[in-house]
């Protein structure tokens, strides 16, 4: 079980002081906020993709590079990346590369966004993202498998003996979970290719998770991956604690109150009675965590919304340290009895390879795109091979 946190990587005024953060502090502070979940001992941290105001991580391979650069052993992937906007083929460019300079420390989540206008801006019609959806990650999972790749779809100019570069690390693609929160065909997708299921339900009863991920599982063992309660599941969570239920309450209200997604909407009350959402003392998180496997089965990963809404950074190393010391290990513990033997554990590049058999040097022997010739051939044709 994998336990970390993801950002949406907003700017928001902090409404107890009226103070904005600029892009620049914001940025950093989500290299401090990586680098506090790995020195608490959390397993994963992944951050979104955006690209208008007021979110800051357009570029999330190069913030998680940096991260990778800075840290030894927590897994960096991605909330989301956005598979409908981007080029399959950046996309596998981008991520491979991550892979290499991440030791293989990285996975990303695919997801097609929530910001309606970023389709027209990409030059996409919001119209088409479940088409865009599936024919864009059916390239990018070829190009990761294939060496050379031709191909012809709606969306993109057609591929002739296309390489793409670098190879996954030896040889083995990165792990891609499906994120989705309302969308039965990102299910049927995720179970179709035997990836992960991510239903984010920060912002939906668990009644609605149970039924996108029941179907997600029927589905993966429909297509012959394994029985329904191996499927890769993982879940979305957002918390916040100090050491009395009150205090917590008290000093989460105005951001809640104010938070640019949910604010000035259904009270904190209604709100944490409905949704994931927990305000309290890290025992009523741990309890309320604790049932999560009752409404999904046993999953894998376990990630926690903590720096948004305008928190400040201390605030959110804060609740780290908590999540860190107290939550996550007695919920270690917890989601450790009873779990089936062959349910497996999340998936990372280590047991992908060992899957595989071991390594798999590729040395890449394309051809030219326009011409057909093999830079092989055109090395040994001048006499530099």
């Amino acid at each position: 079980m994998q336990f970390g946190i993801f950002t949406v990587g907003d700017v928001t005024t902090d409404p107890t002081t009226g103070y904005s953060p600029t892009e620049n502090e914001r940025i950093k502070a989500t290299i401090q906020i990586a680098l506090k979940a790995e020195e608490v001992g959390l397993d994963v941290f992944a951050t979104g993709e955006h690209h208008n105001p007021p979110f800051v991580p357009s570029s999330p391979t190069t913030t998680l590079a940096f991260i990778a650069a800075q840290t030894s052993r927590i897994l960096l992937s991605t909330s989301t990346t956005l598979i409908t906007t981007n080029d399959p083929v950046k996309i596998a460019e981008d991520y491979a590369t991550l892979q290499h300079l991440a030791d293989g420390r990285m996975d990303l989540m695919l997801g097609r966004g929530n910001t309606g206008p970023v389709y027209p801006w990409f030059g996409k019609d919001i119209r088409q993202g479940i088409p865009l959806a599936v024919e864009n990650y059916a390239l990018l999972h070829q190009l990761w498998r294939d060496e050379v790749v031709s191909w012809e779809g709606t969306f993109r100019t057609p591929l002739q003996s296309f390489t793409s570069t670098p190879r996954p690390l030896d040889g083995v693609a990165p792990f891609v979970w499906h994120g989705s929160i309302r969308s039965p065909e990102v299910a049927e997708q995720a179970a179709y290719y035997g990836d992960g299921y991510f239903h984010n339900n920060i912002f939906w009863p668990v009644e609605h998770t149970a039924q996108m991920v029941q179907l997600y599982r029927a589905r993966f063992e429909h297509y012959g991956h394994g029985t329904a309660d191996q499927a890769i599941v993982g879940l979305g969570g957002q918390v916040f604690m100090r050491k009395s239920s009150q205090d917590a309450k008290r000093e989460f209200r105005p951001y809640f109150d104010n938070a640019p997604v949910y604010g000035h909407g259904p009270s904190m009350e209604d709100f944490t009675k409905q949704t994931p959402l927990t305000v309290g003392s890290p025992q009523e998180v741990i309890d309320r965590y604790a049932t999560m496997r009752e409404h999904v089965g046993d999953y894998q990963r376990q990630l926690f919304l903590m720096d948004h809404a305008g928190l400040p950074l201390k605030t959110v190393l804060e609740q780290l340290d908590i999540l860190g010391g107290e939550v996550v290990p007695a919920l270690r513990k917890e989601f450790a009895i009873g779990r089936p033997a062959h349910v497996p554990d999340a998936p990372t590049h280590a047991s992908l390879v060992a899957q595989a058999g071991g390594p798999v040097a590729h040395a890449v022997h394309g051809v030219d795109d326009v011409t057909g010739a093999s830079p092989v051939d055109a090395l040994a044709h001048e006499g530099l091979r």
